[in-house]
């Protein structure tokens, strides 16, 4: 089946424009444990040492969310190419 790249990359920068807004959410609300979960997904026993002093900004979270929608819809529109390319073969 292929795969209408445009519309695939859209739906997958959606998707993780999304995830992004829930994320910074959560942060927001609960920046000890948002940052203990981090650590746990980097492995790190001292997350709060590289990353501790860290603040949220309107800015920085407008910036970080255009950046994700951004690499998501160029990384989902190279997928959907290359899978499209490898149906032909």
């Amino acid at each position: 089946m292929k795969l209408d790249t445009n519309k695939f990359s859209l739906a997958a920068a959606g998707t993780m424009g999304i995830v992004y807004i829930v994320c910074i959410i959560f942060i927001a609300l609960w920046p000890d444990f948002a940052l203990q979960l981090f650590g746990w997904l980097v492995h790190l026993v001292n997350v709060d040492k590289f990353a501790g002093d860290v603040q949220i900004t309107l800015v920085g979270a407008i910036f970080g969310l255009l950046q994700i929608l951004v690499y998501t819809y160029v990384g989902a529109r190279i997928f959907g190419w290359l899978h499209n390319k490898f149906l032909k073969n």
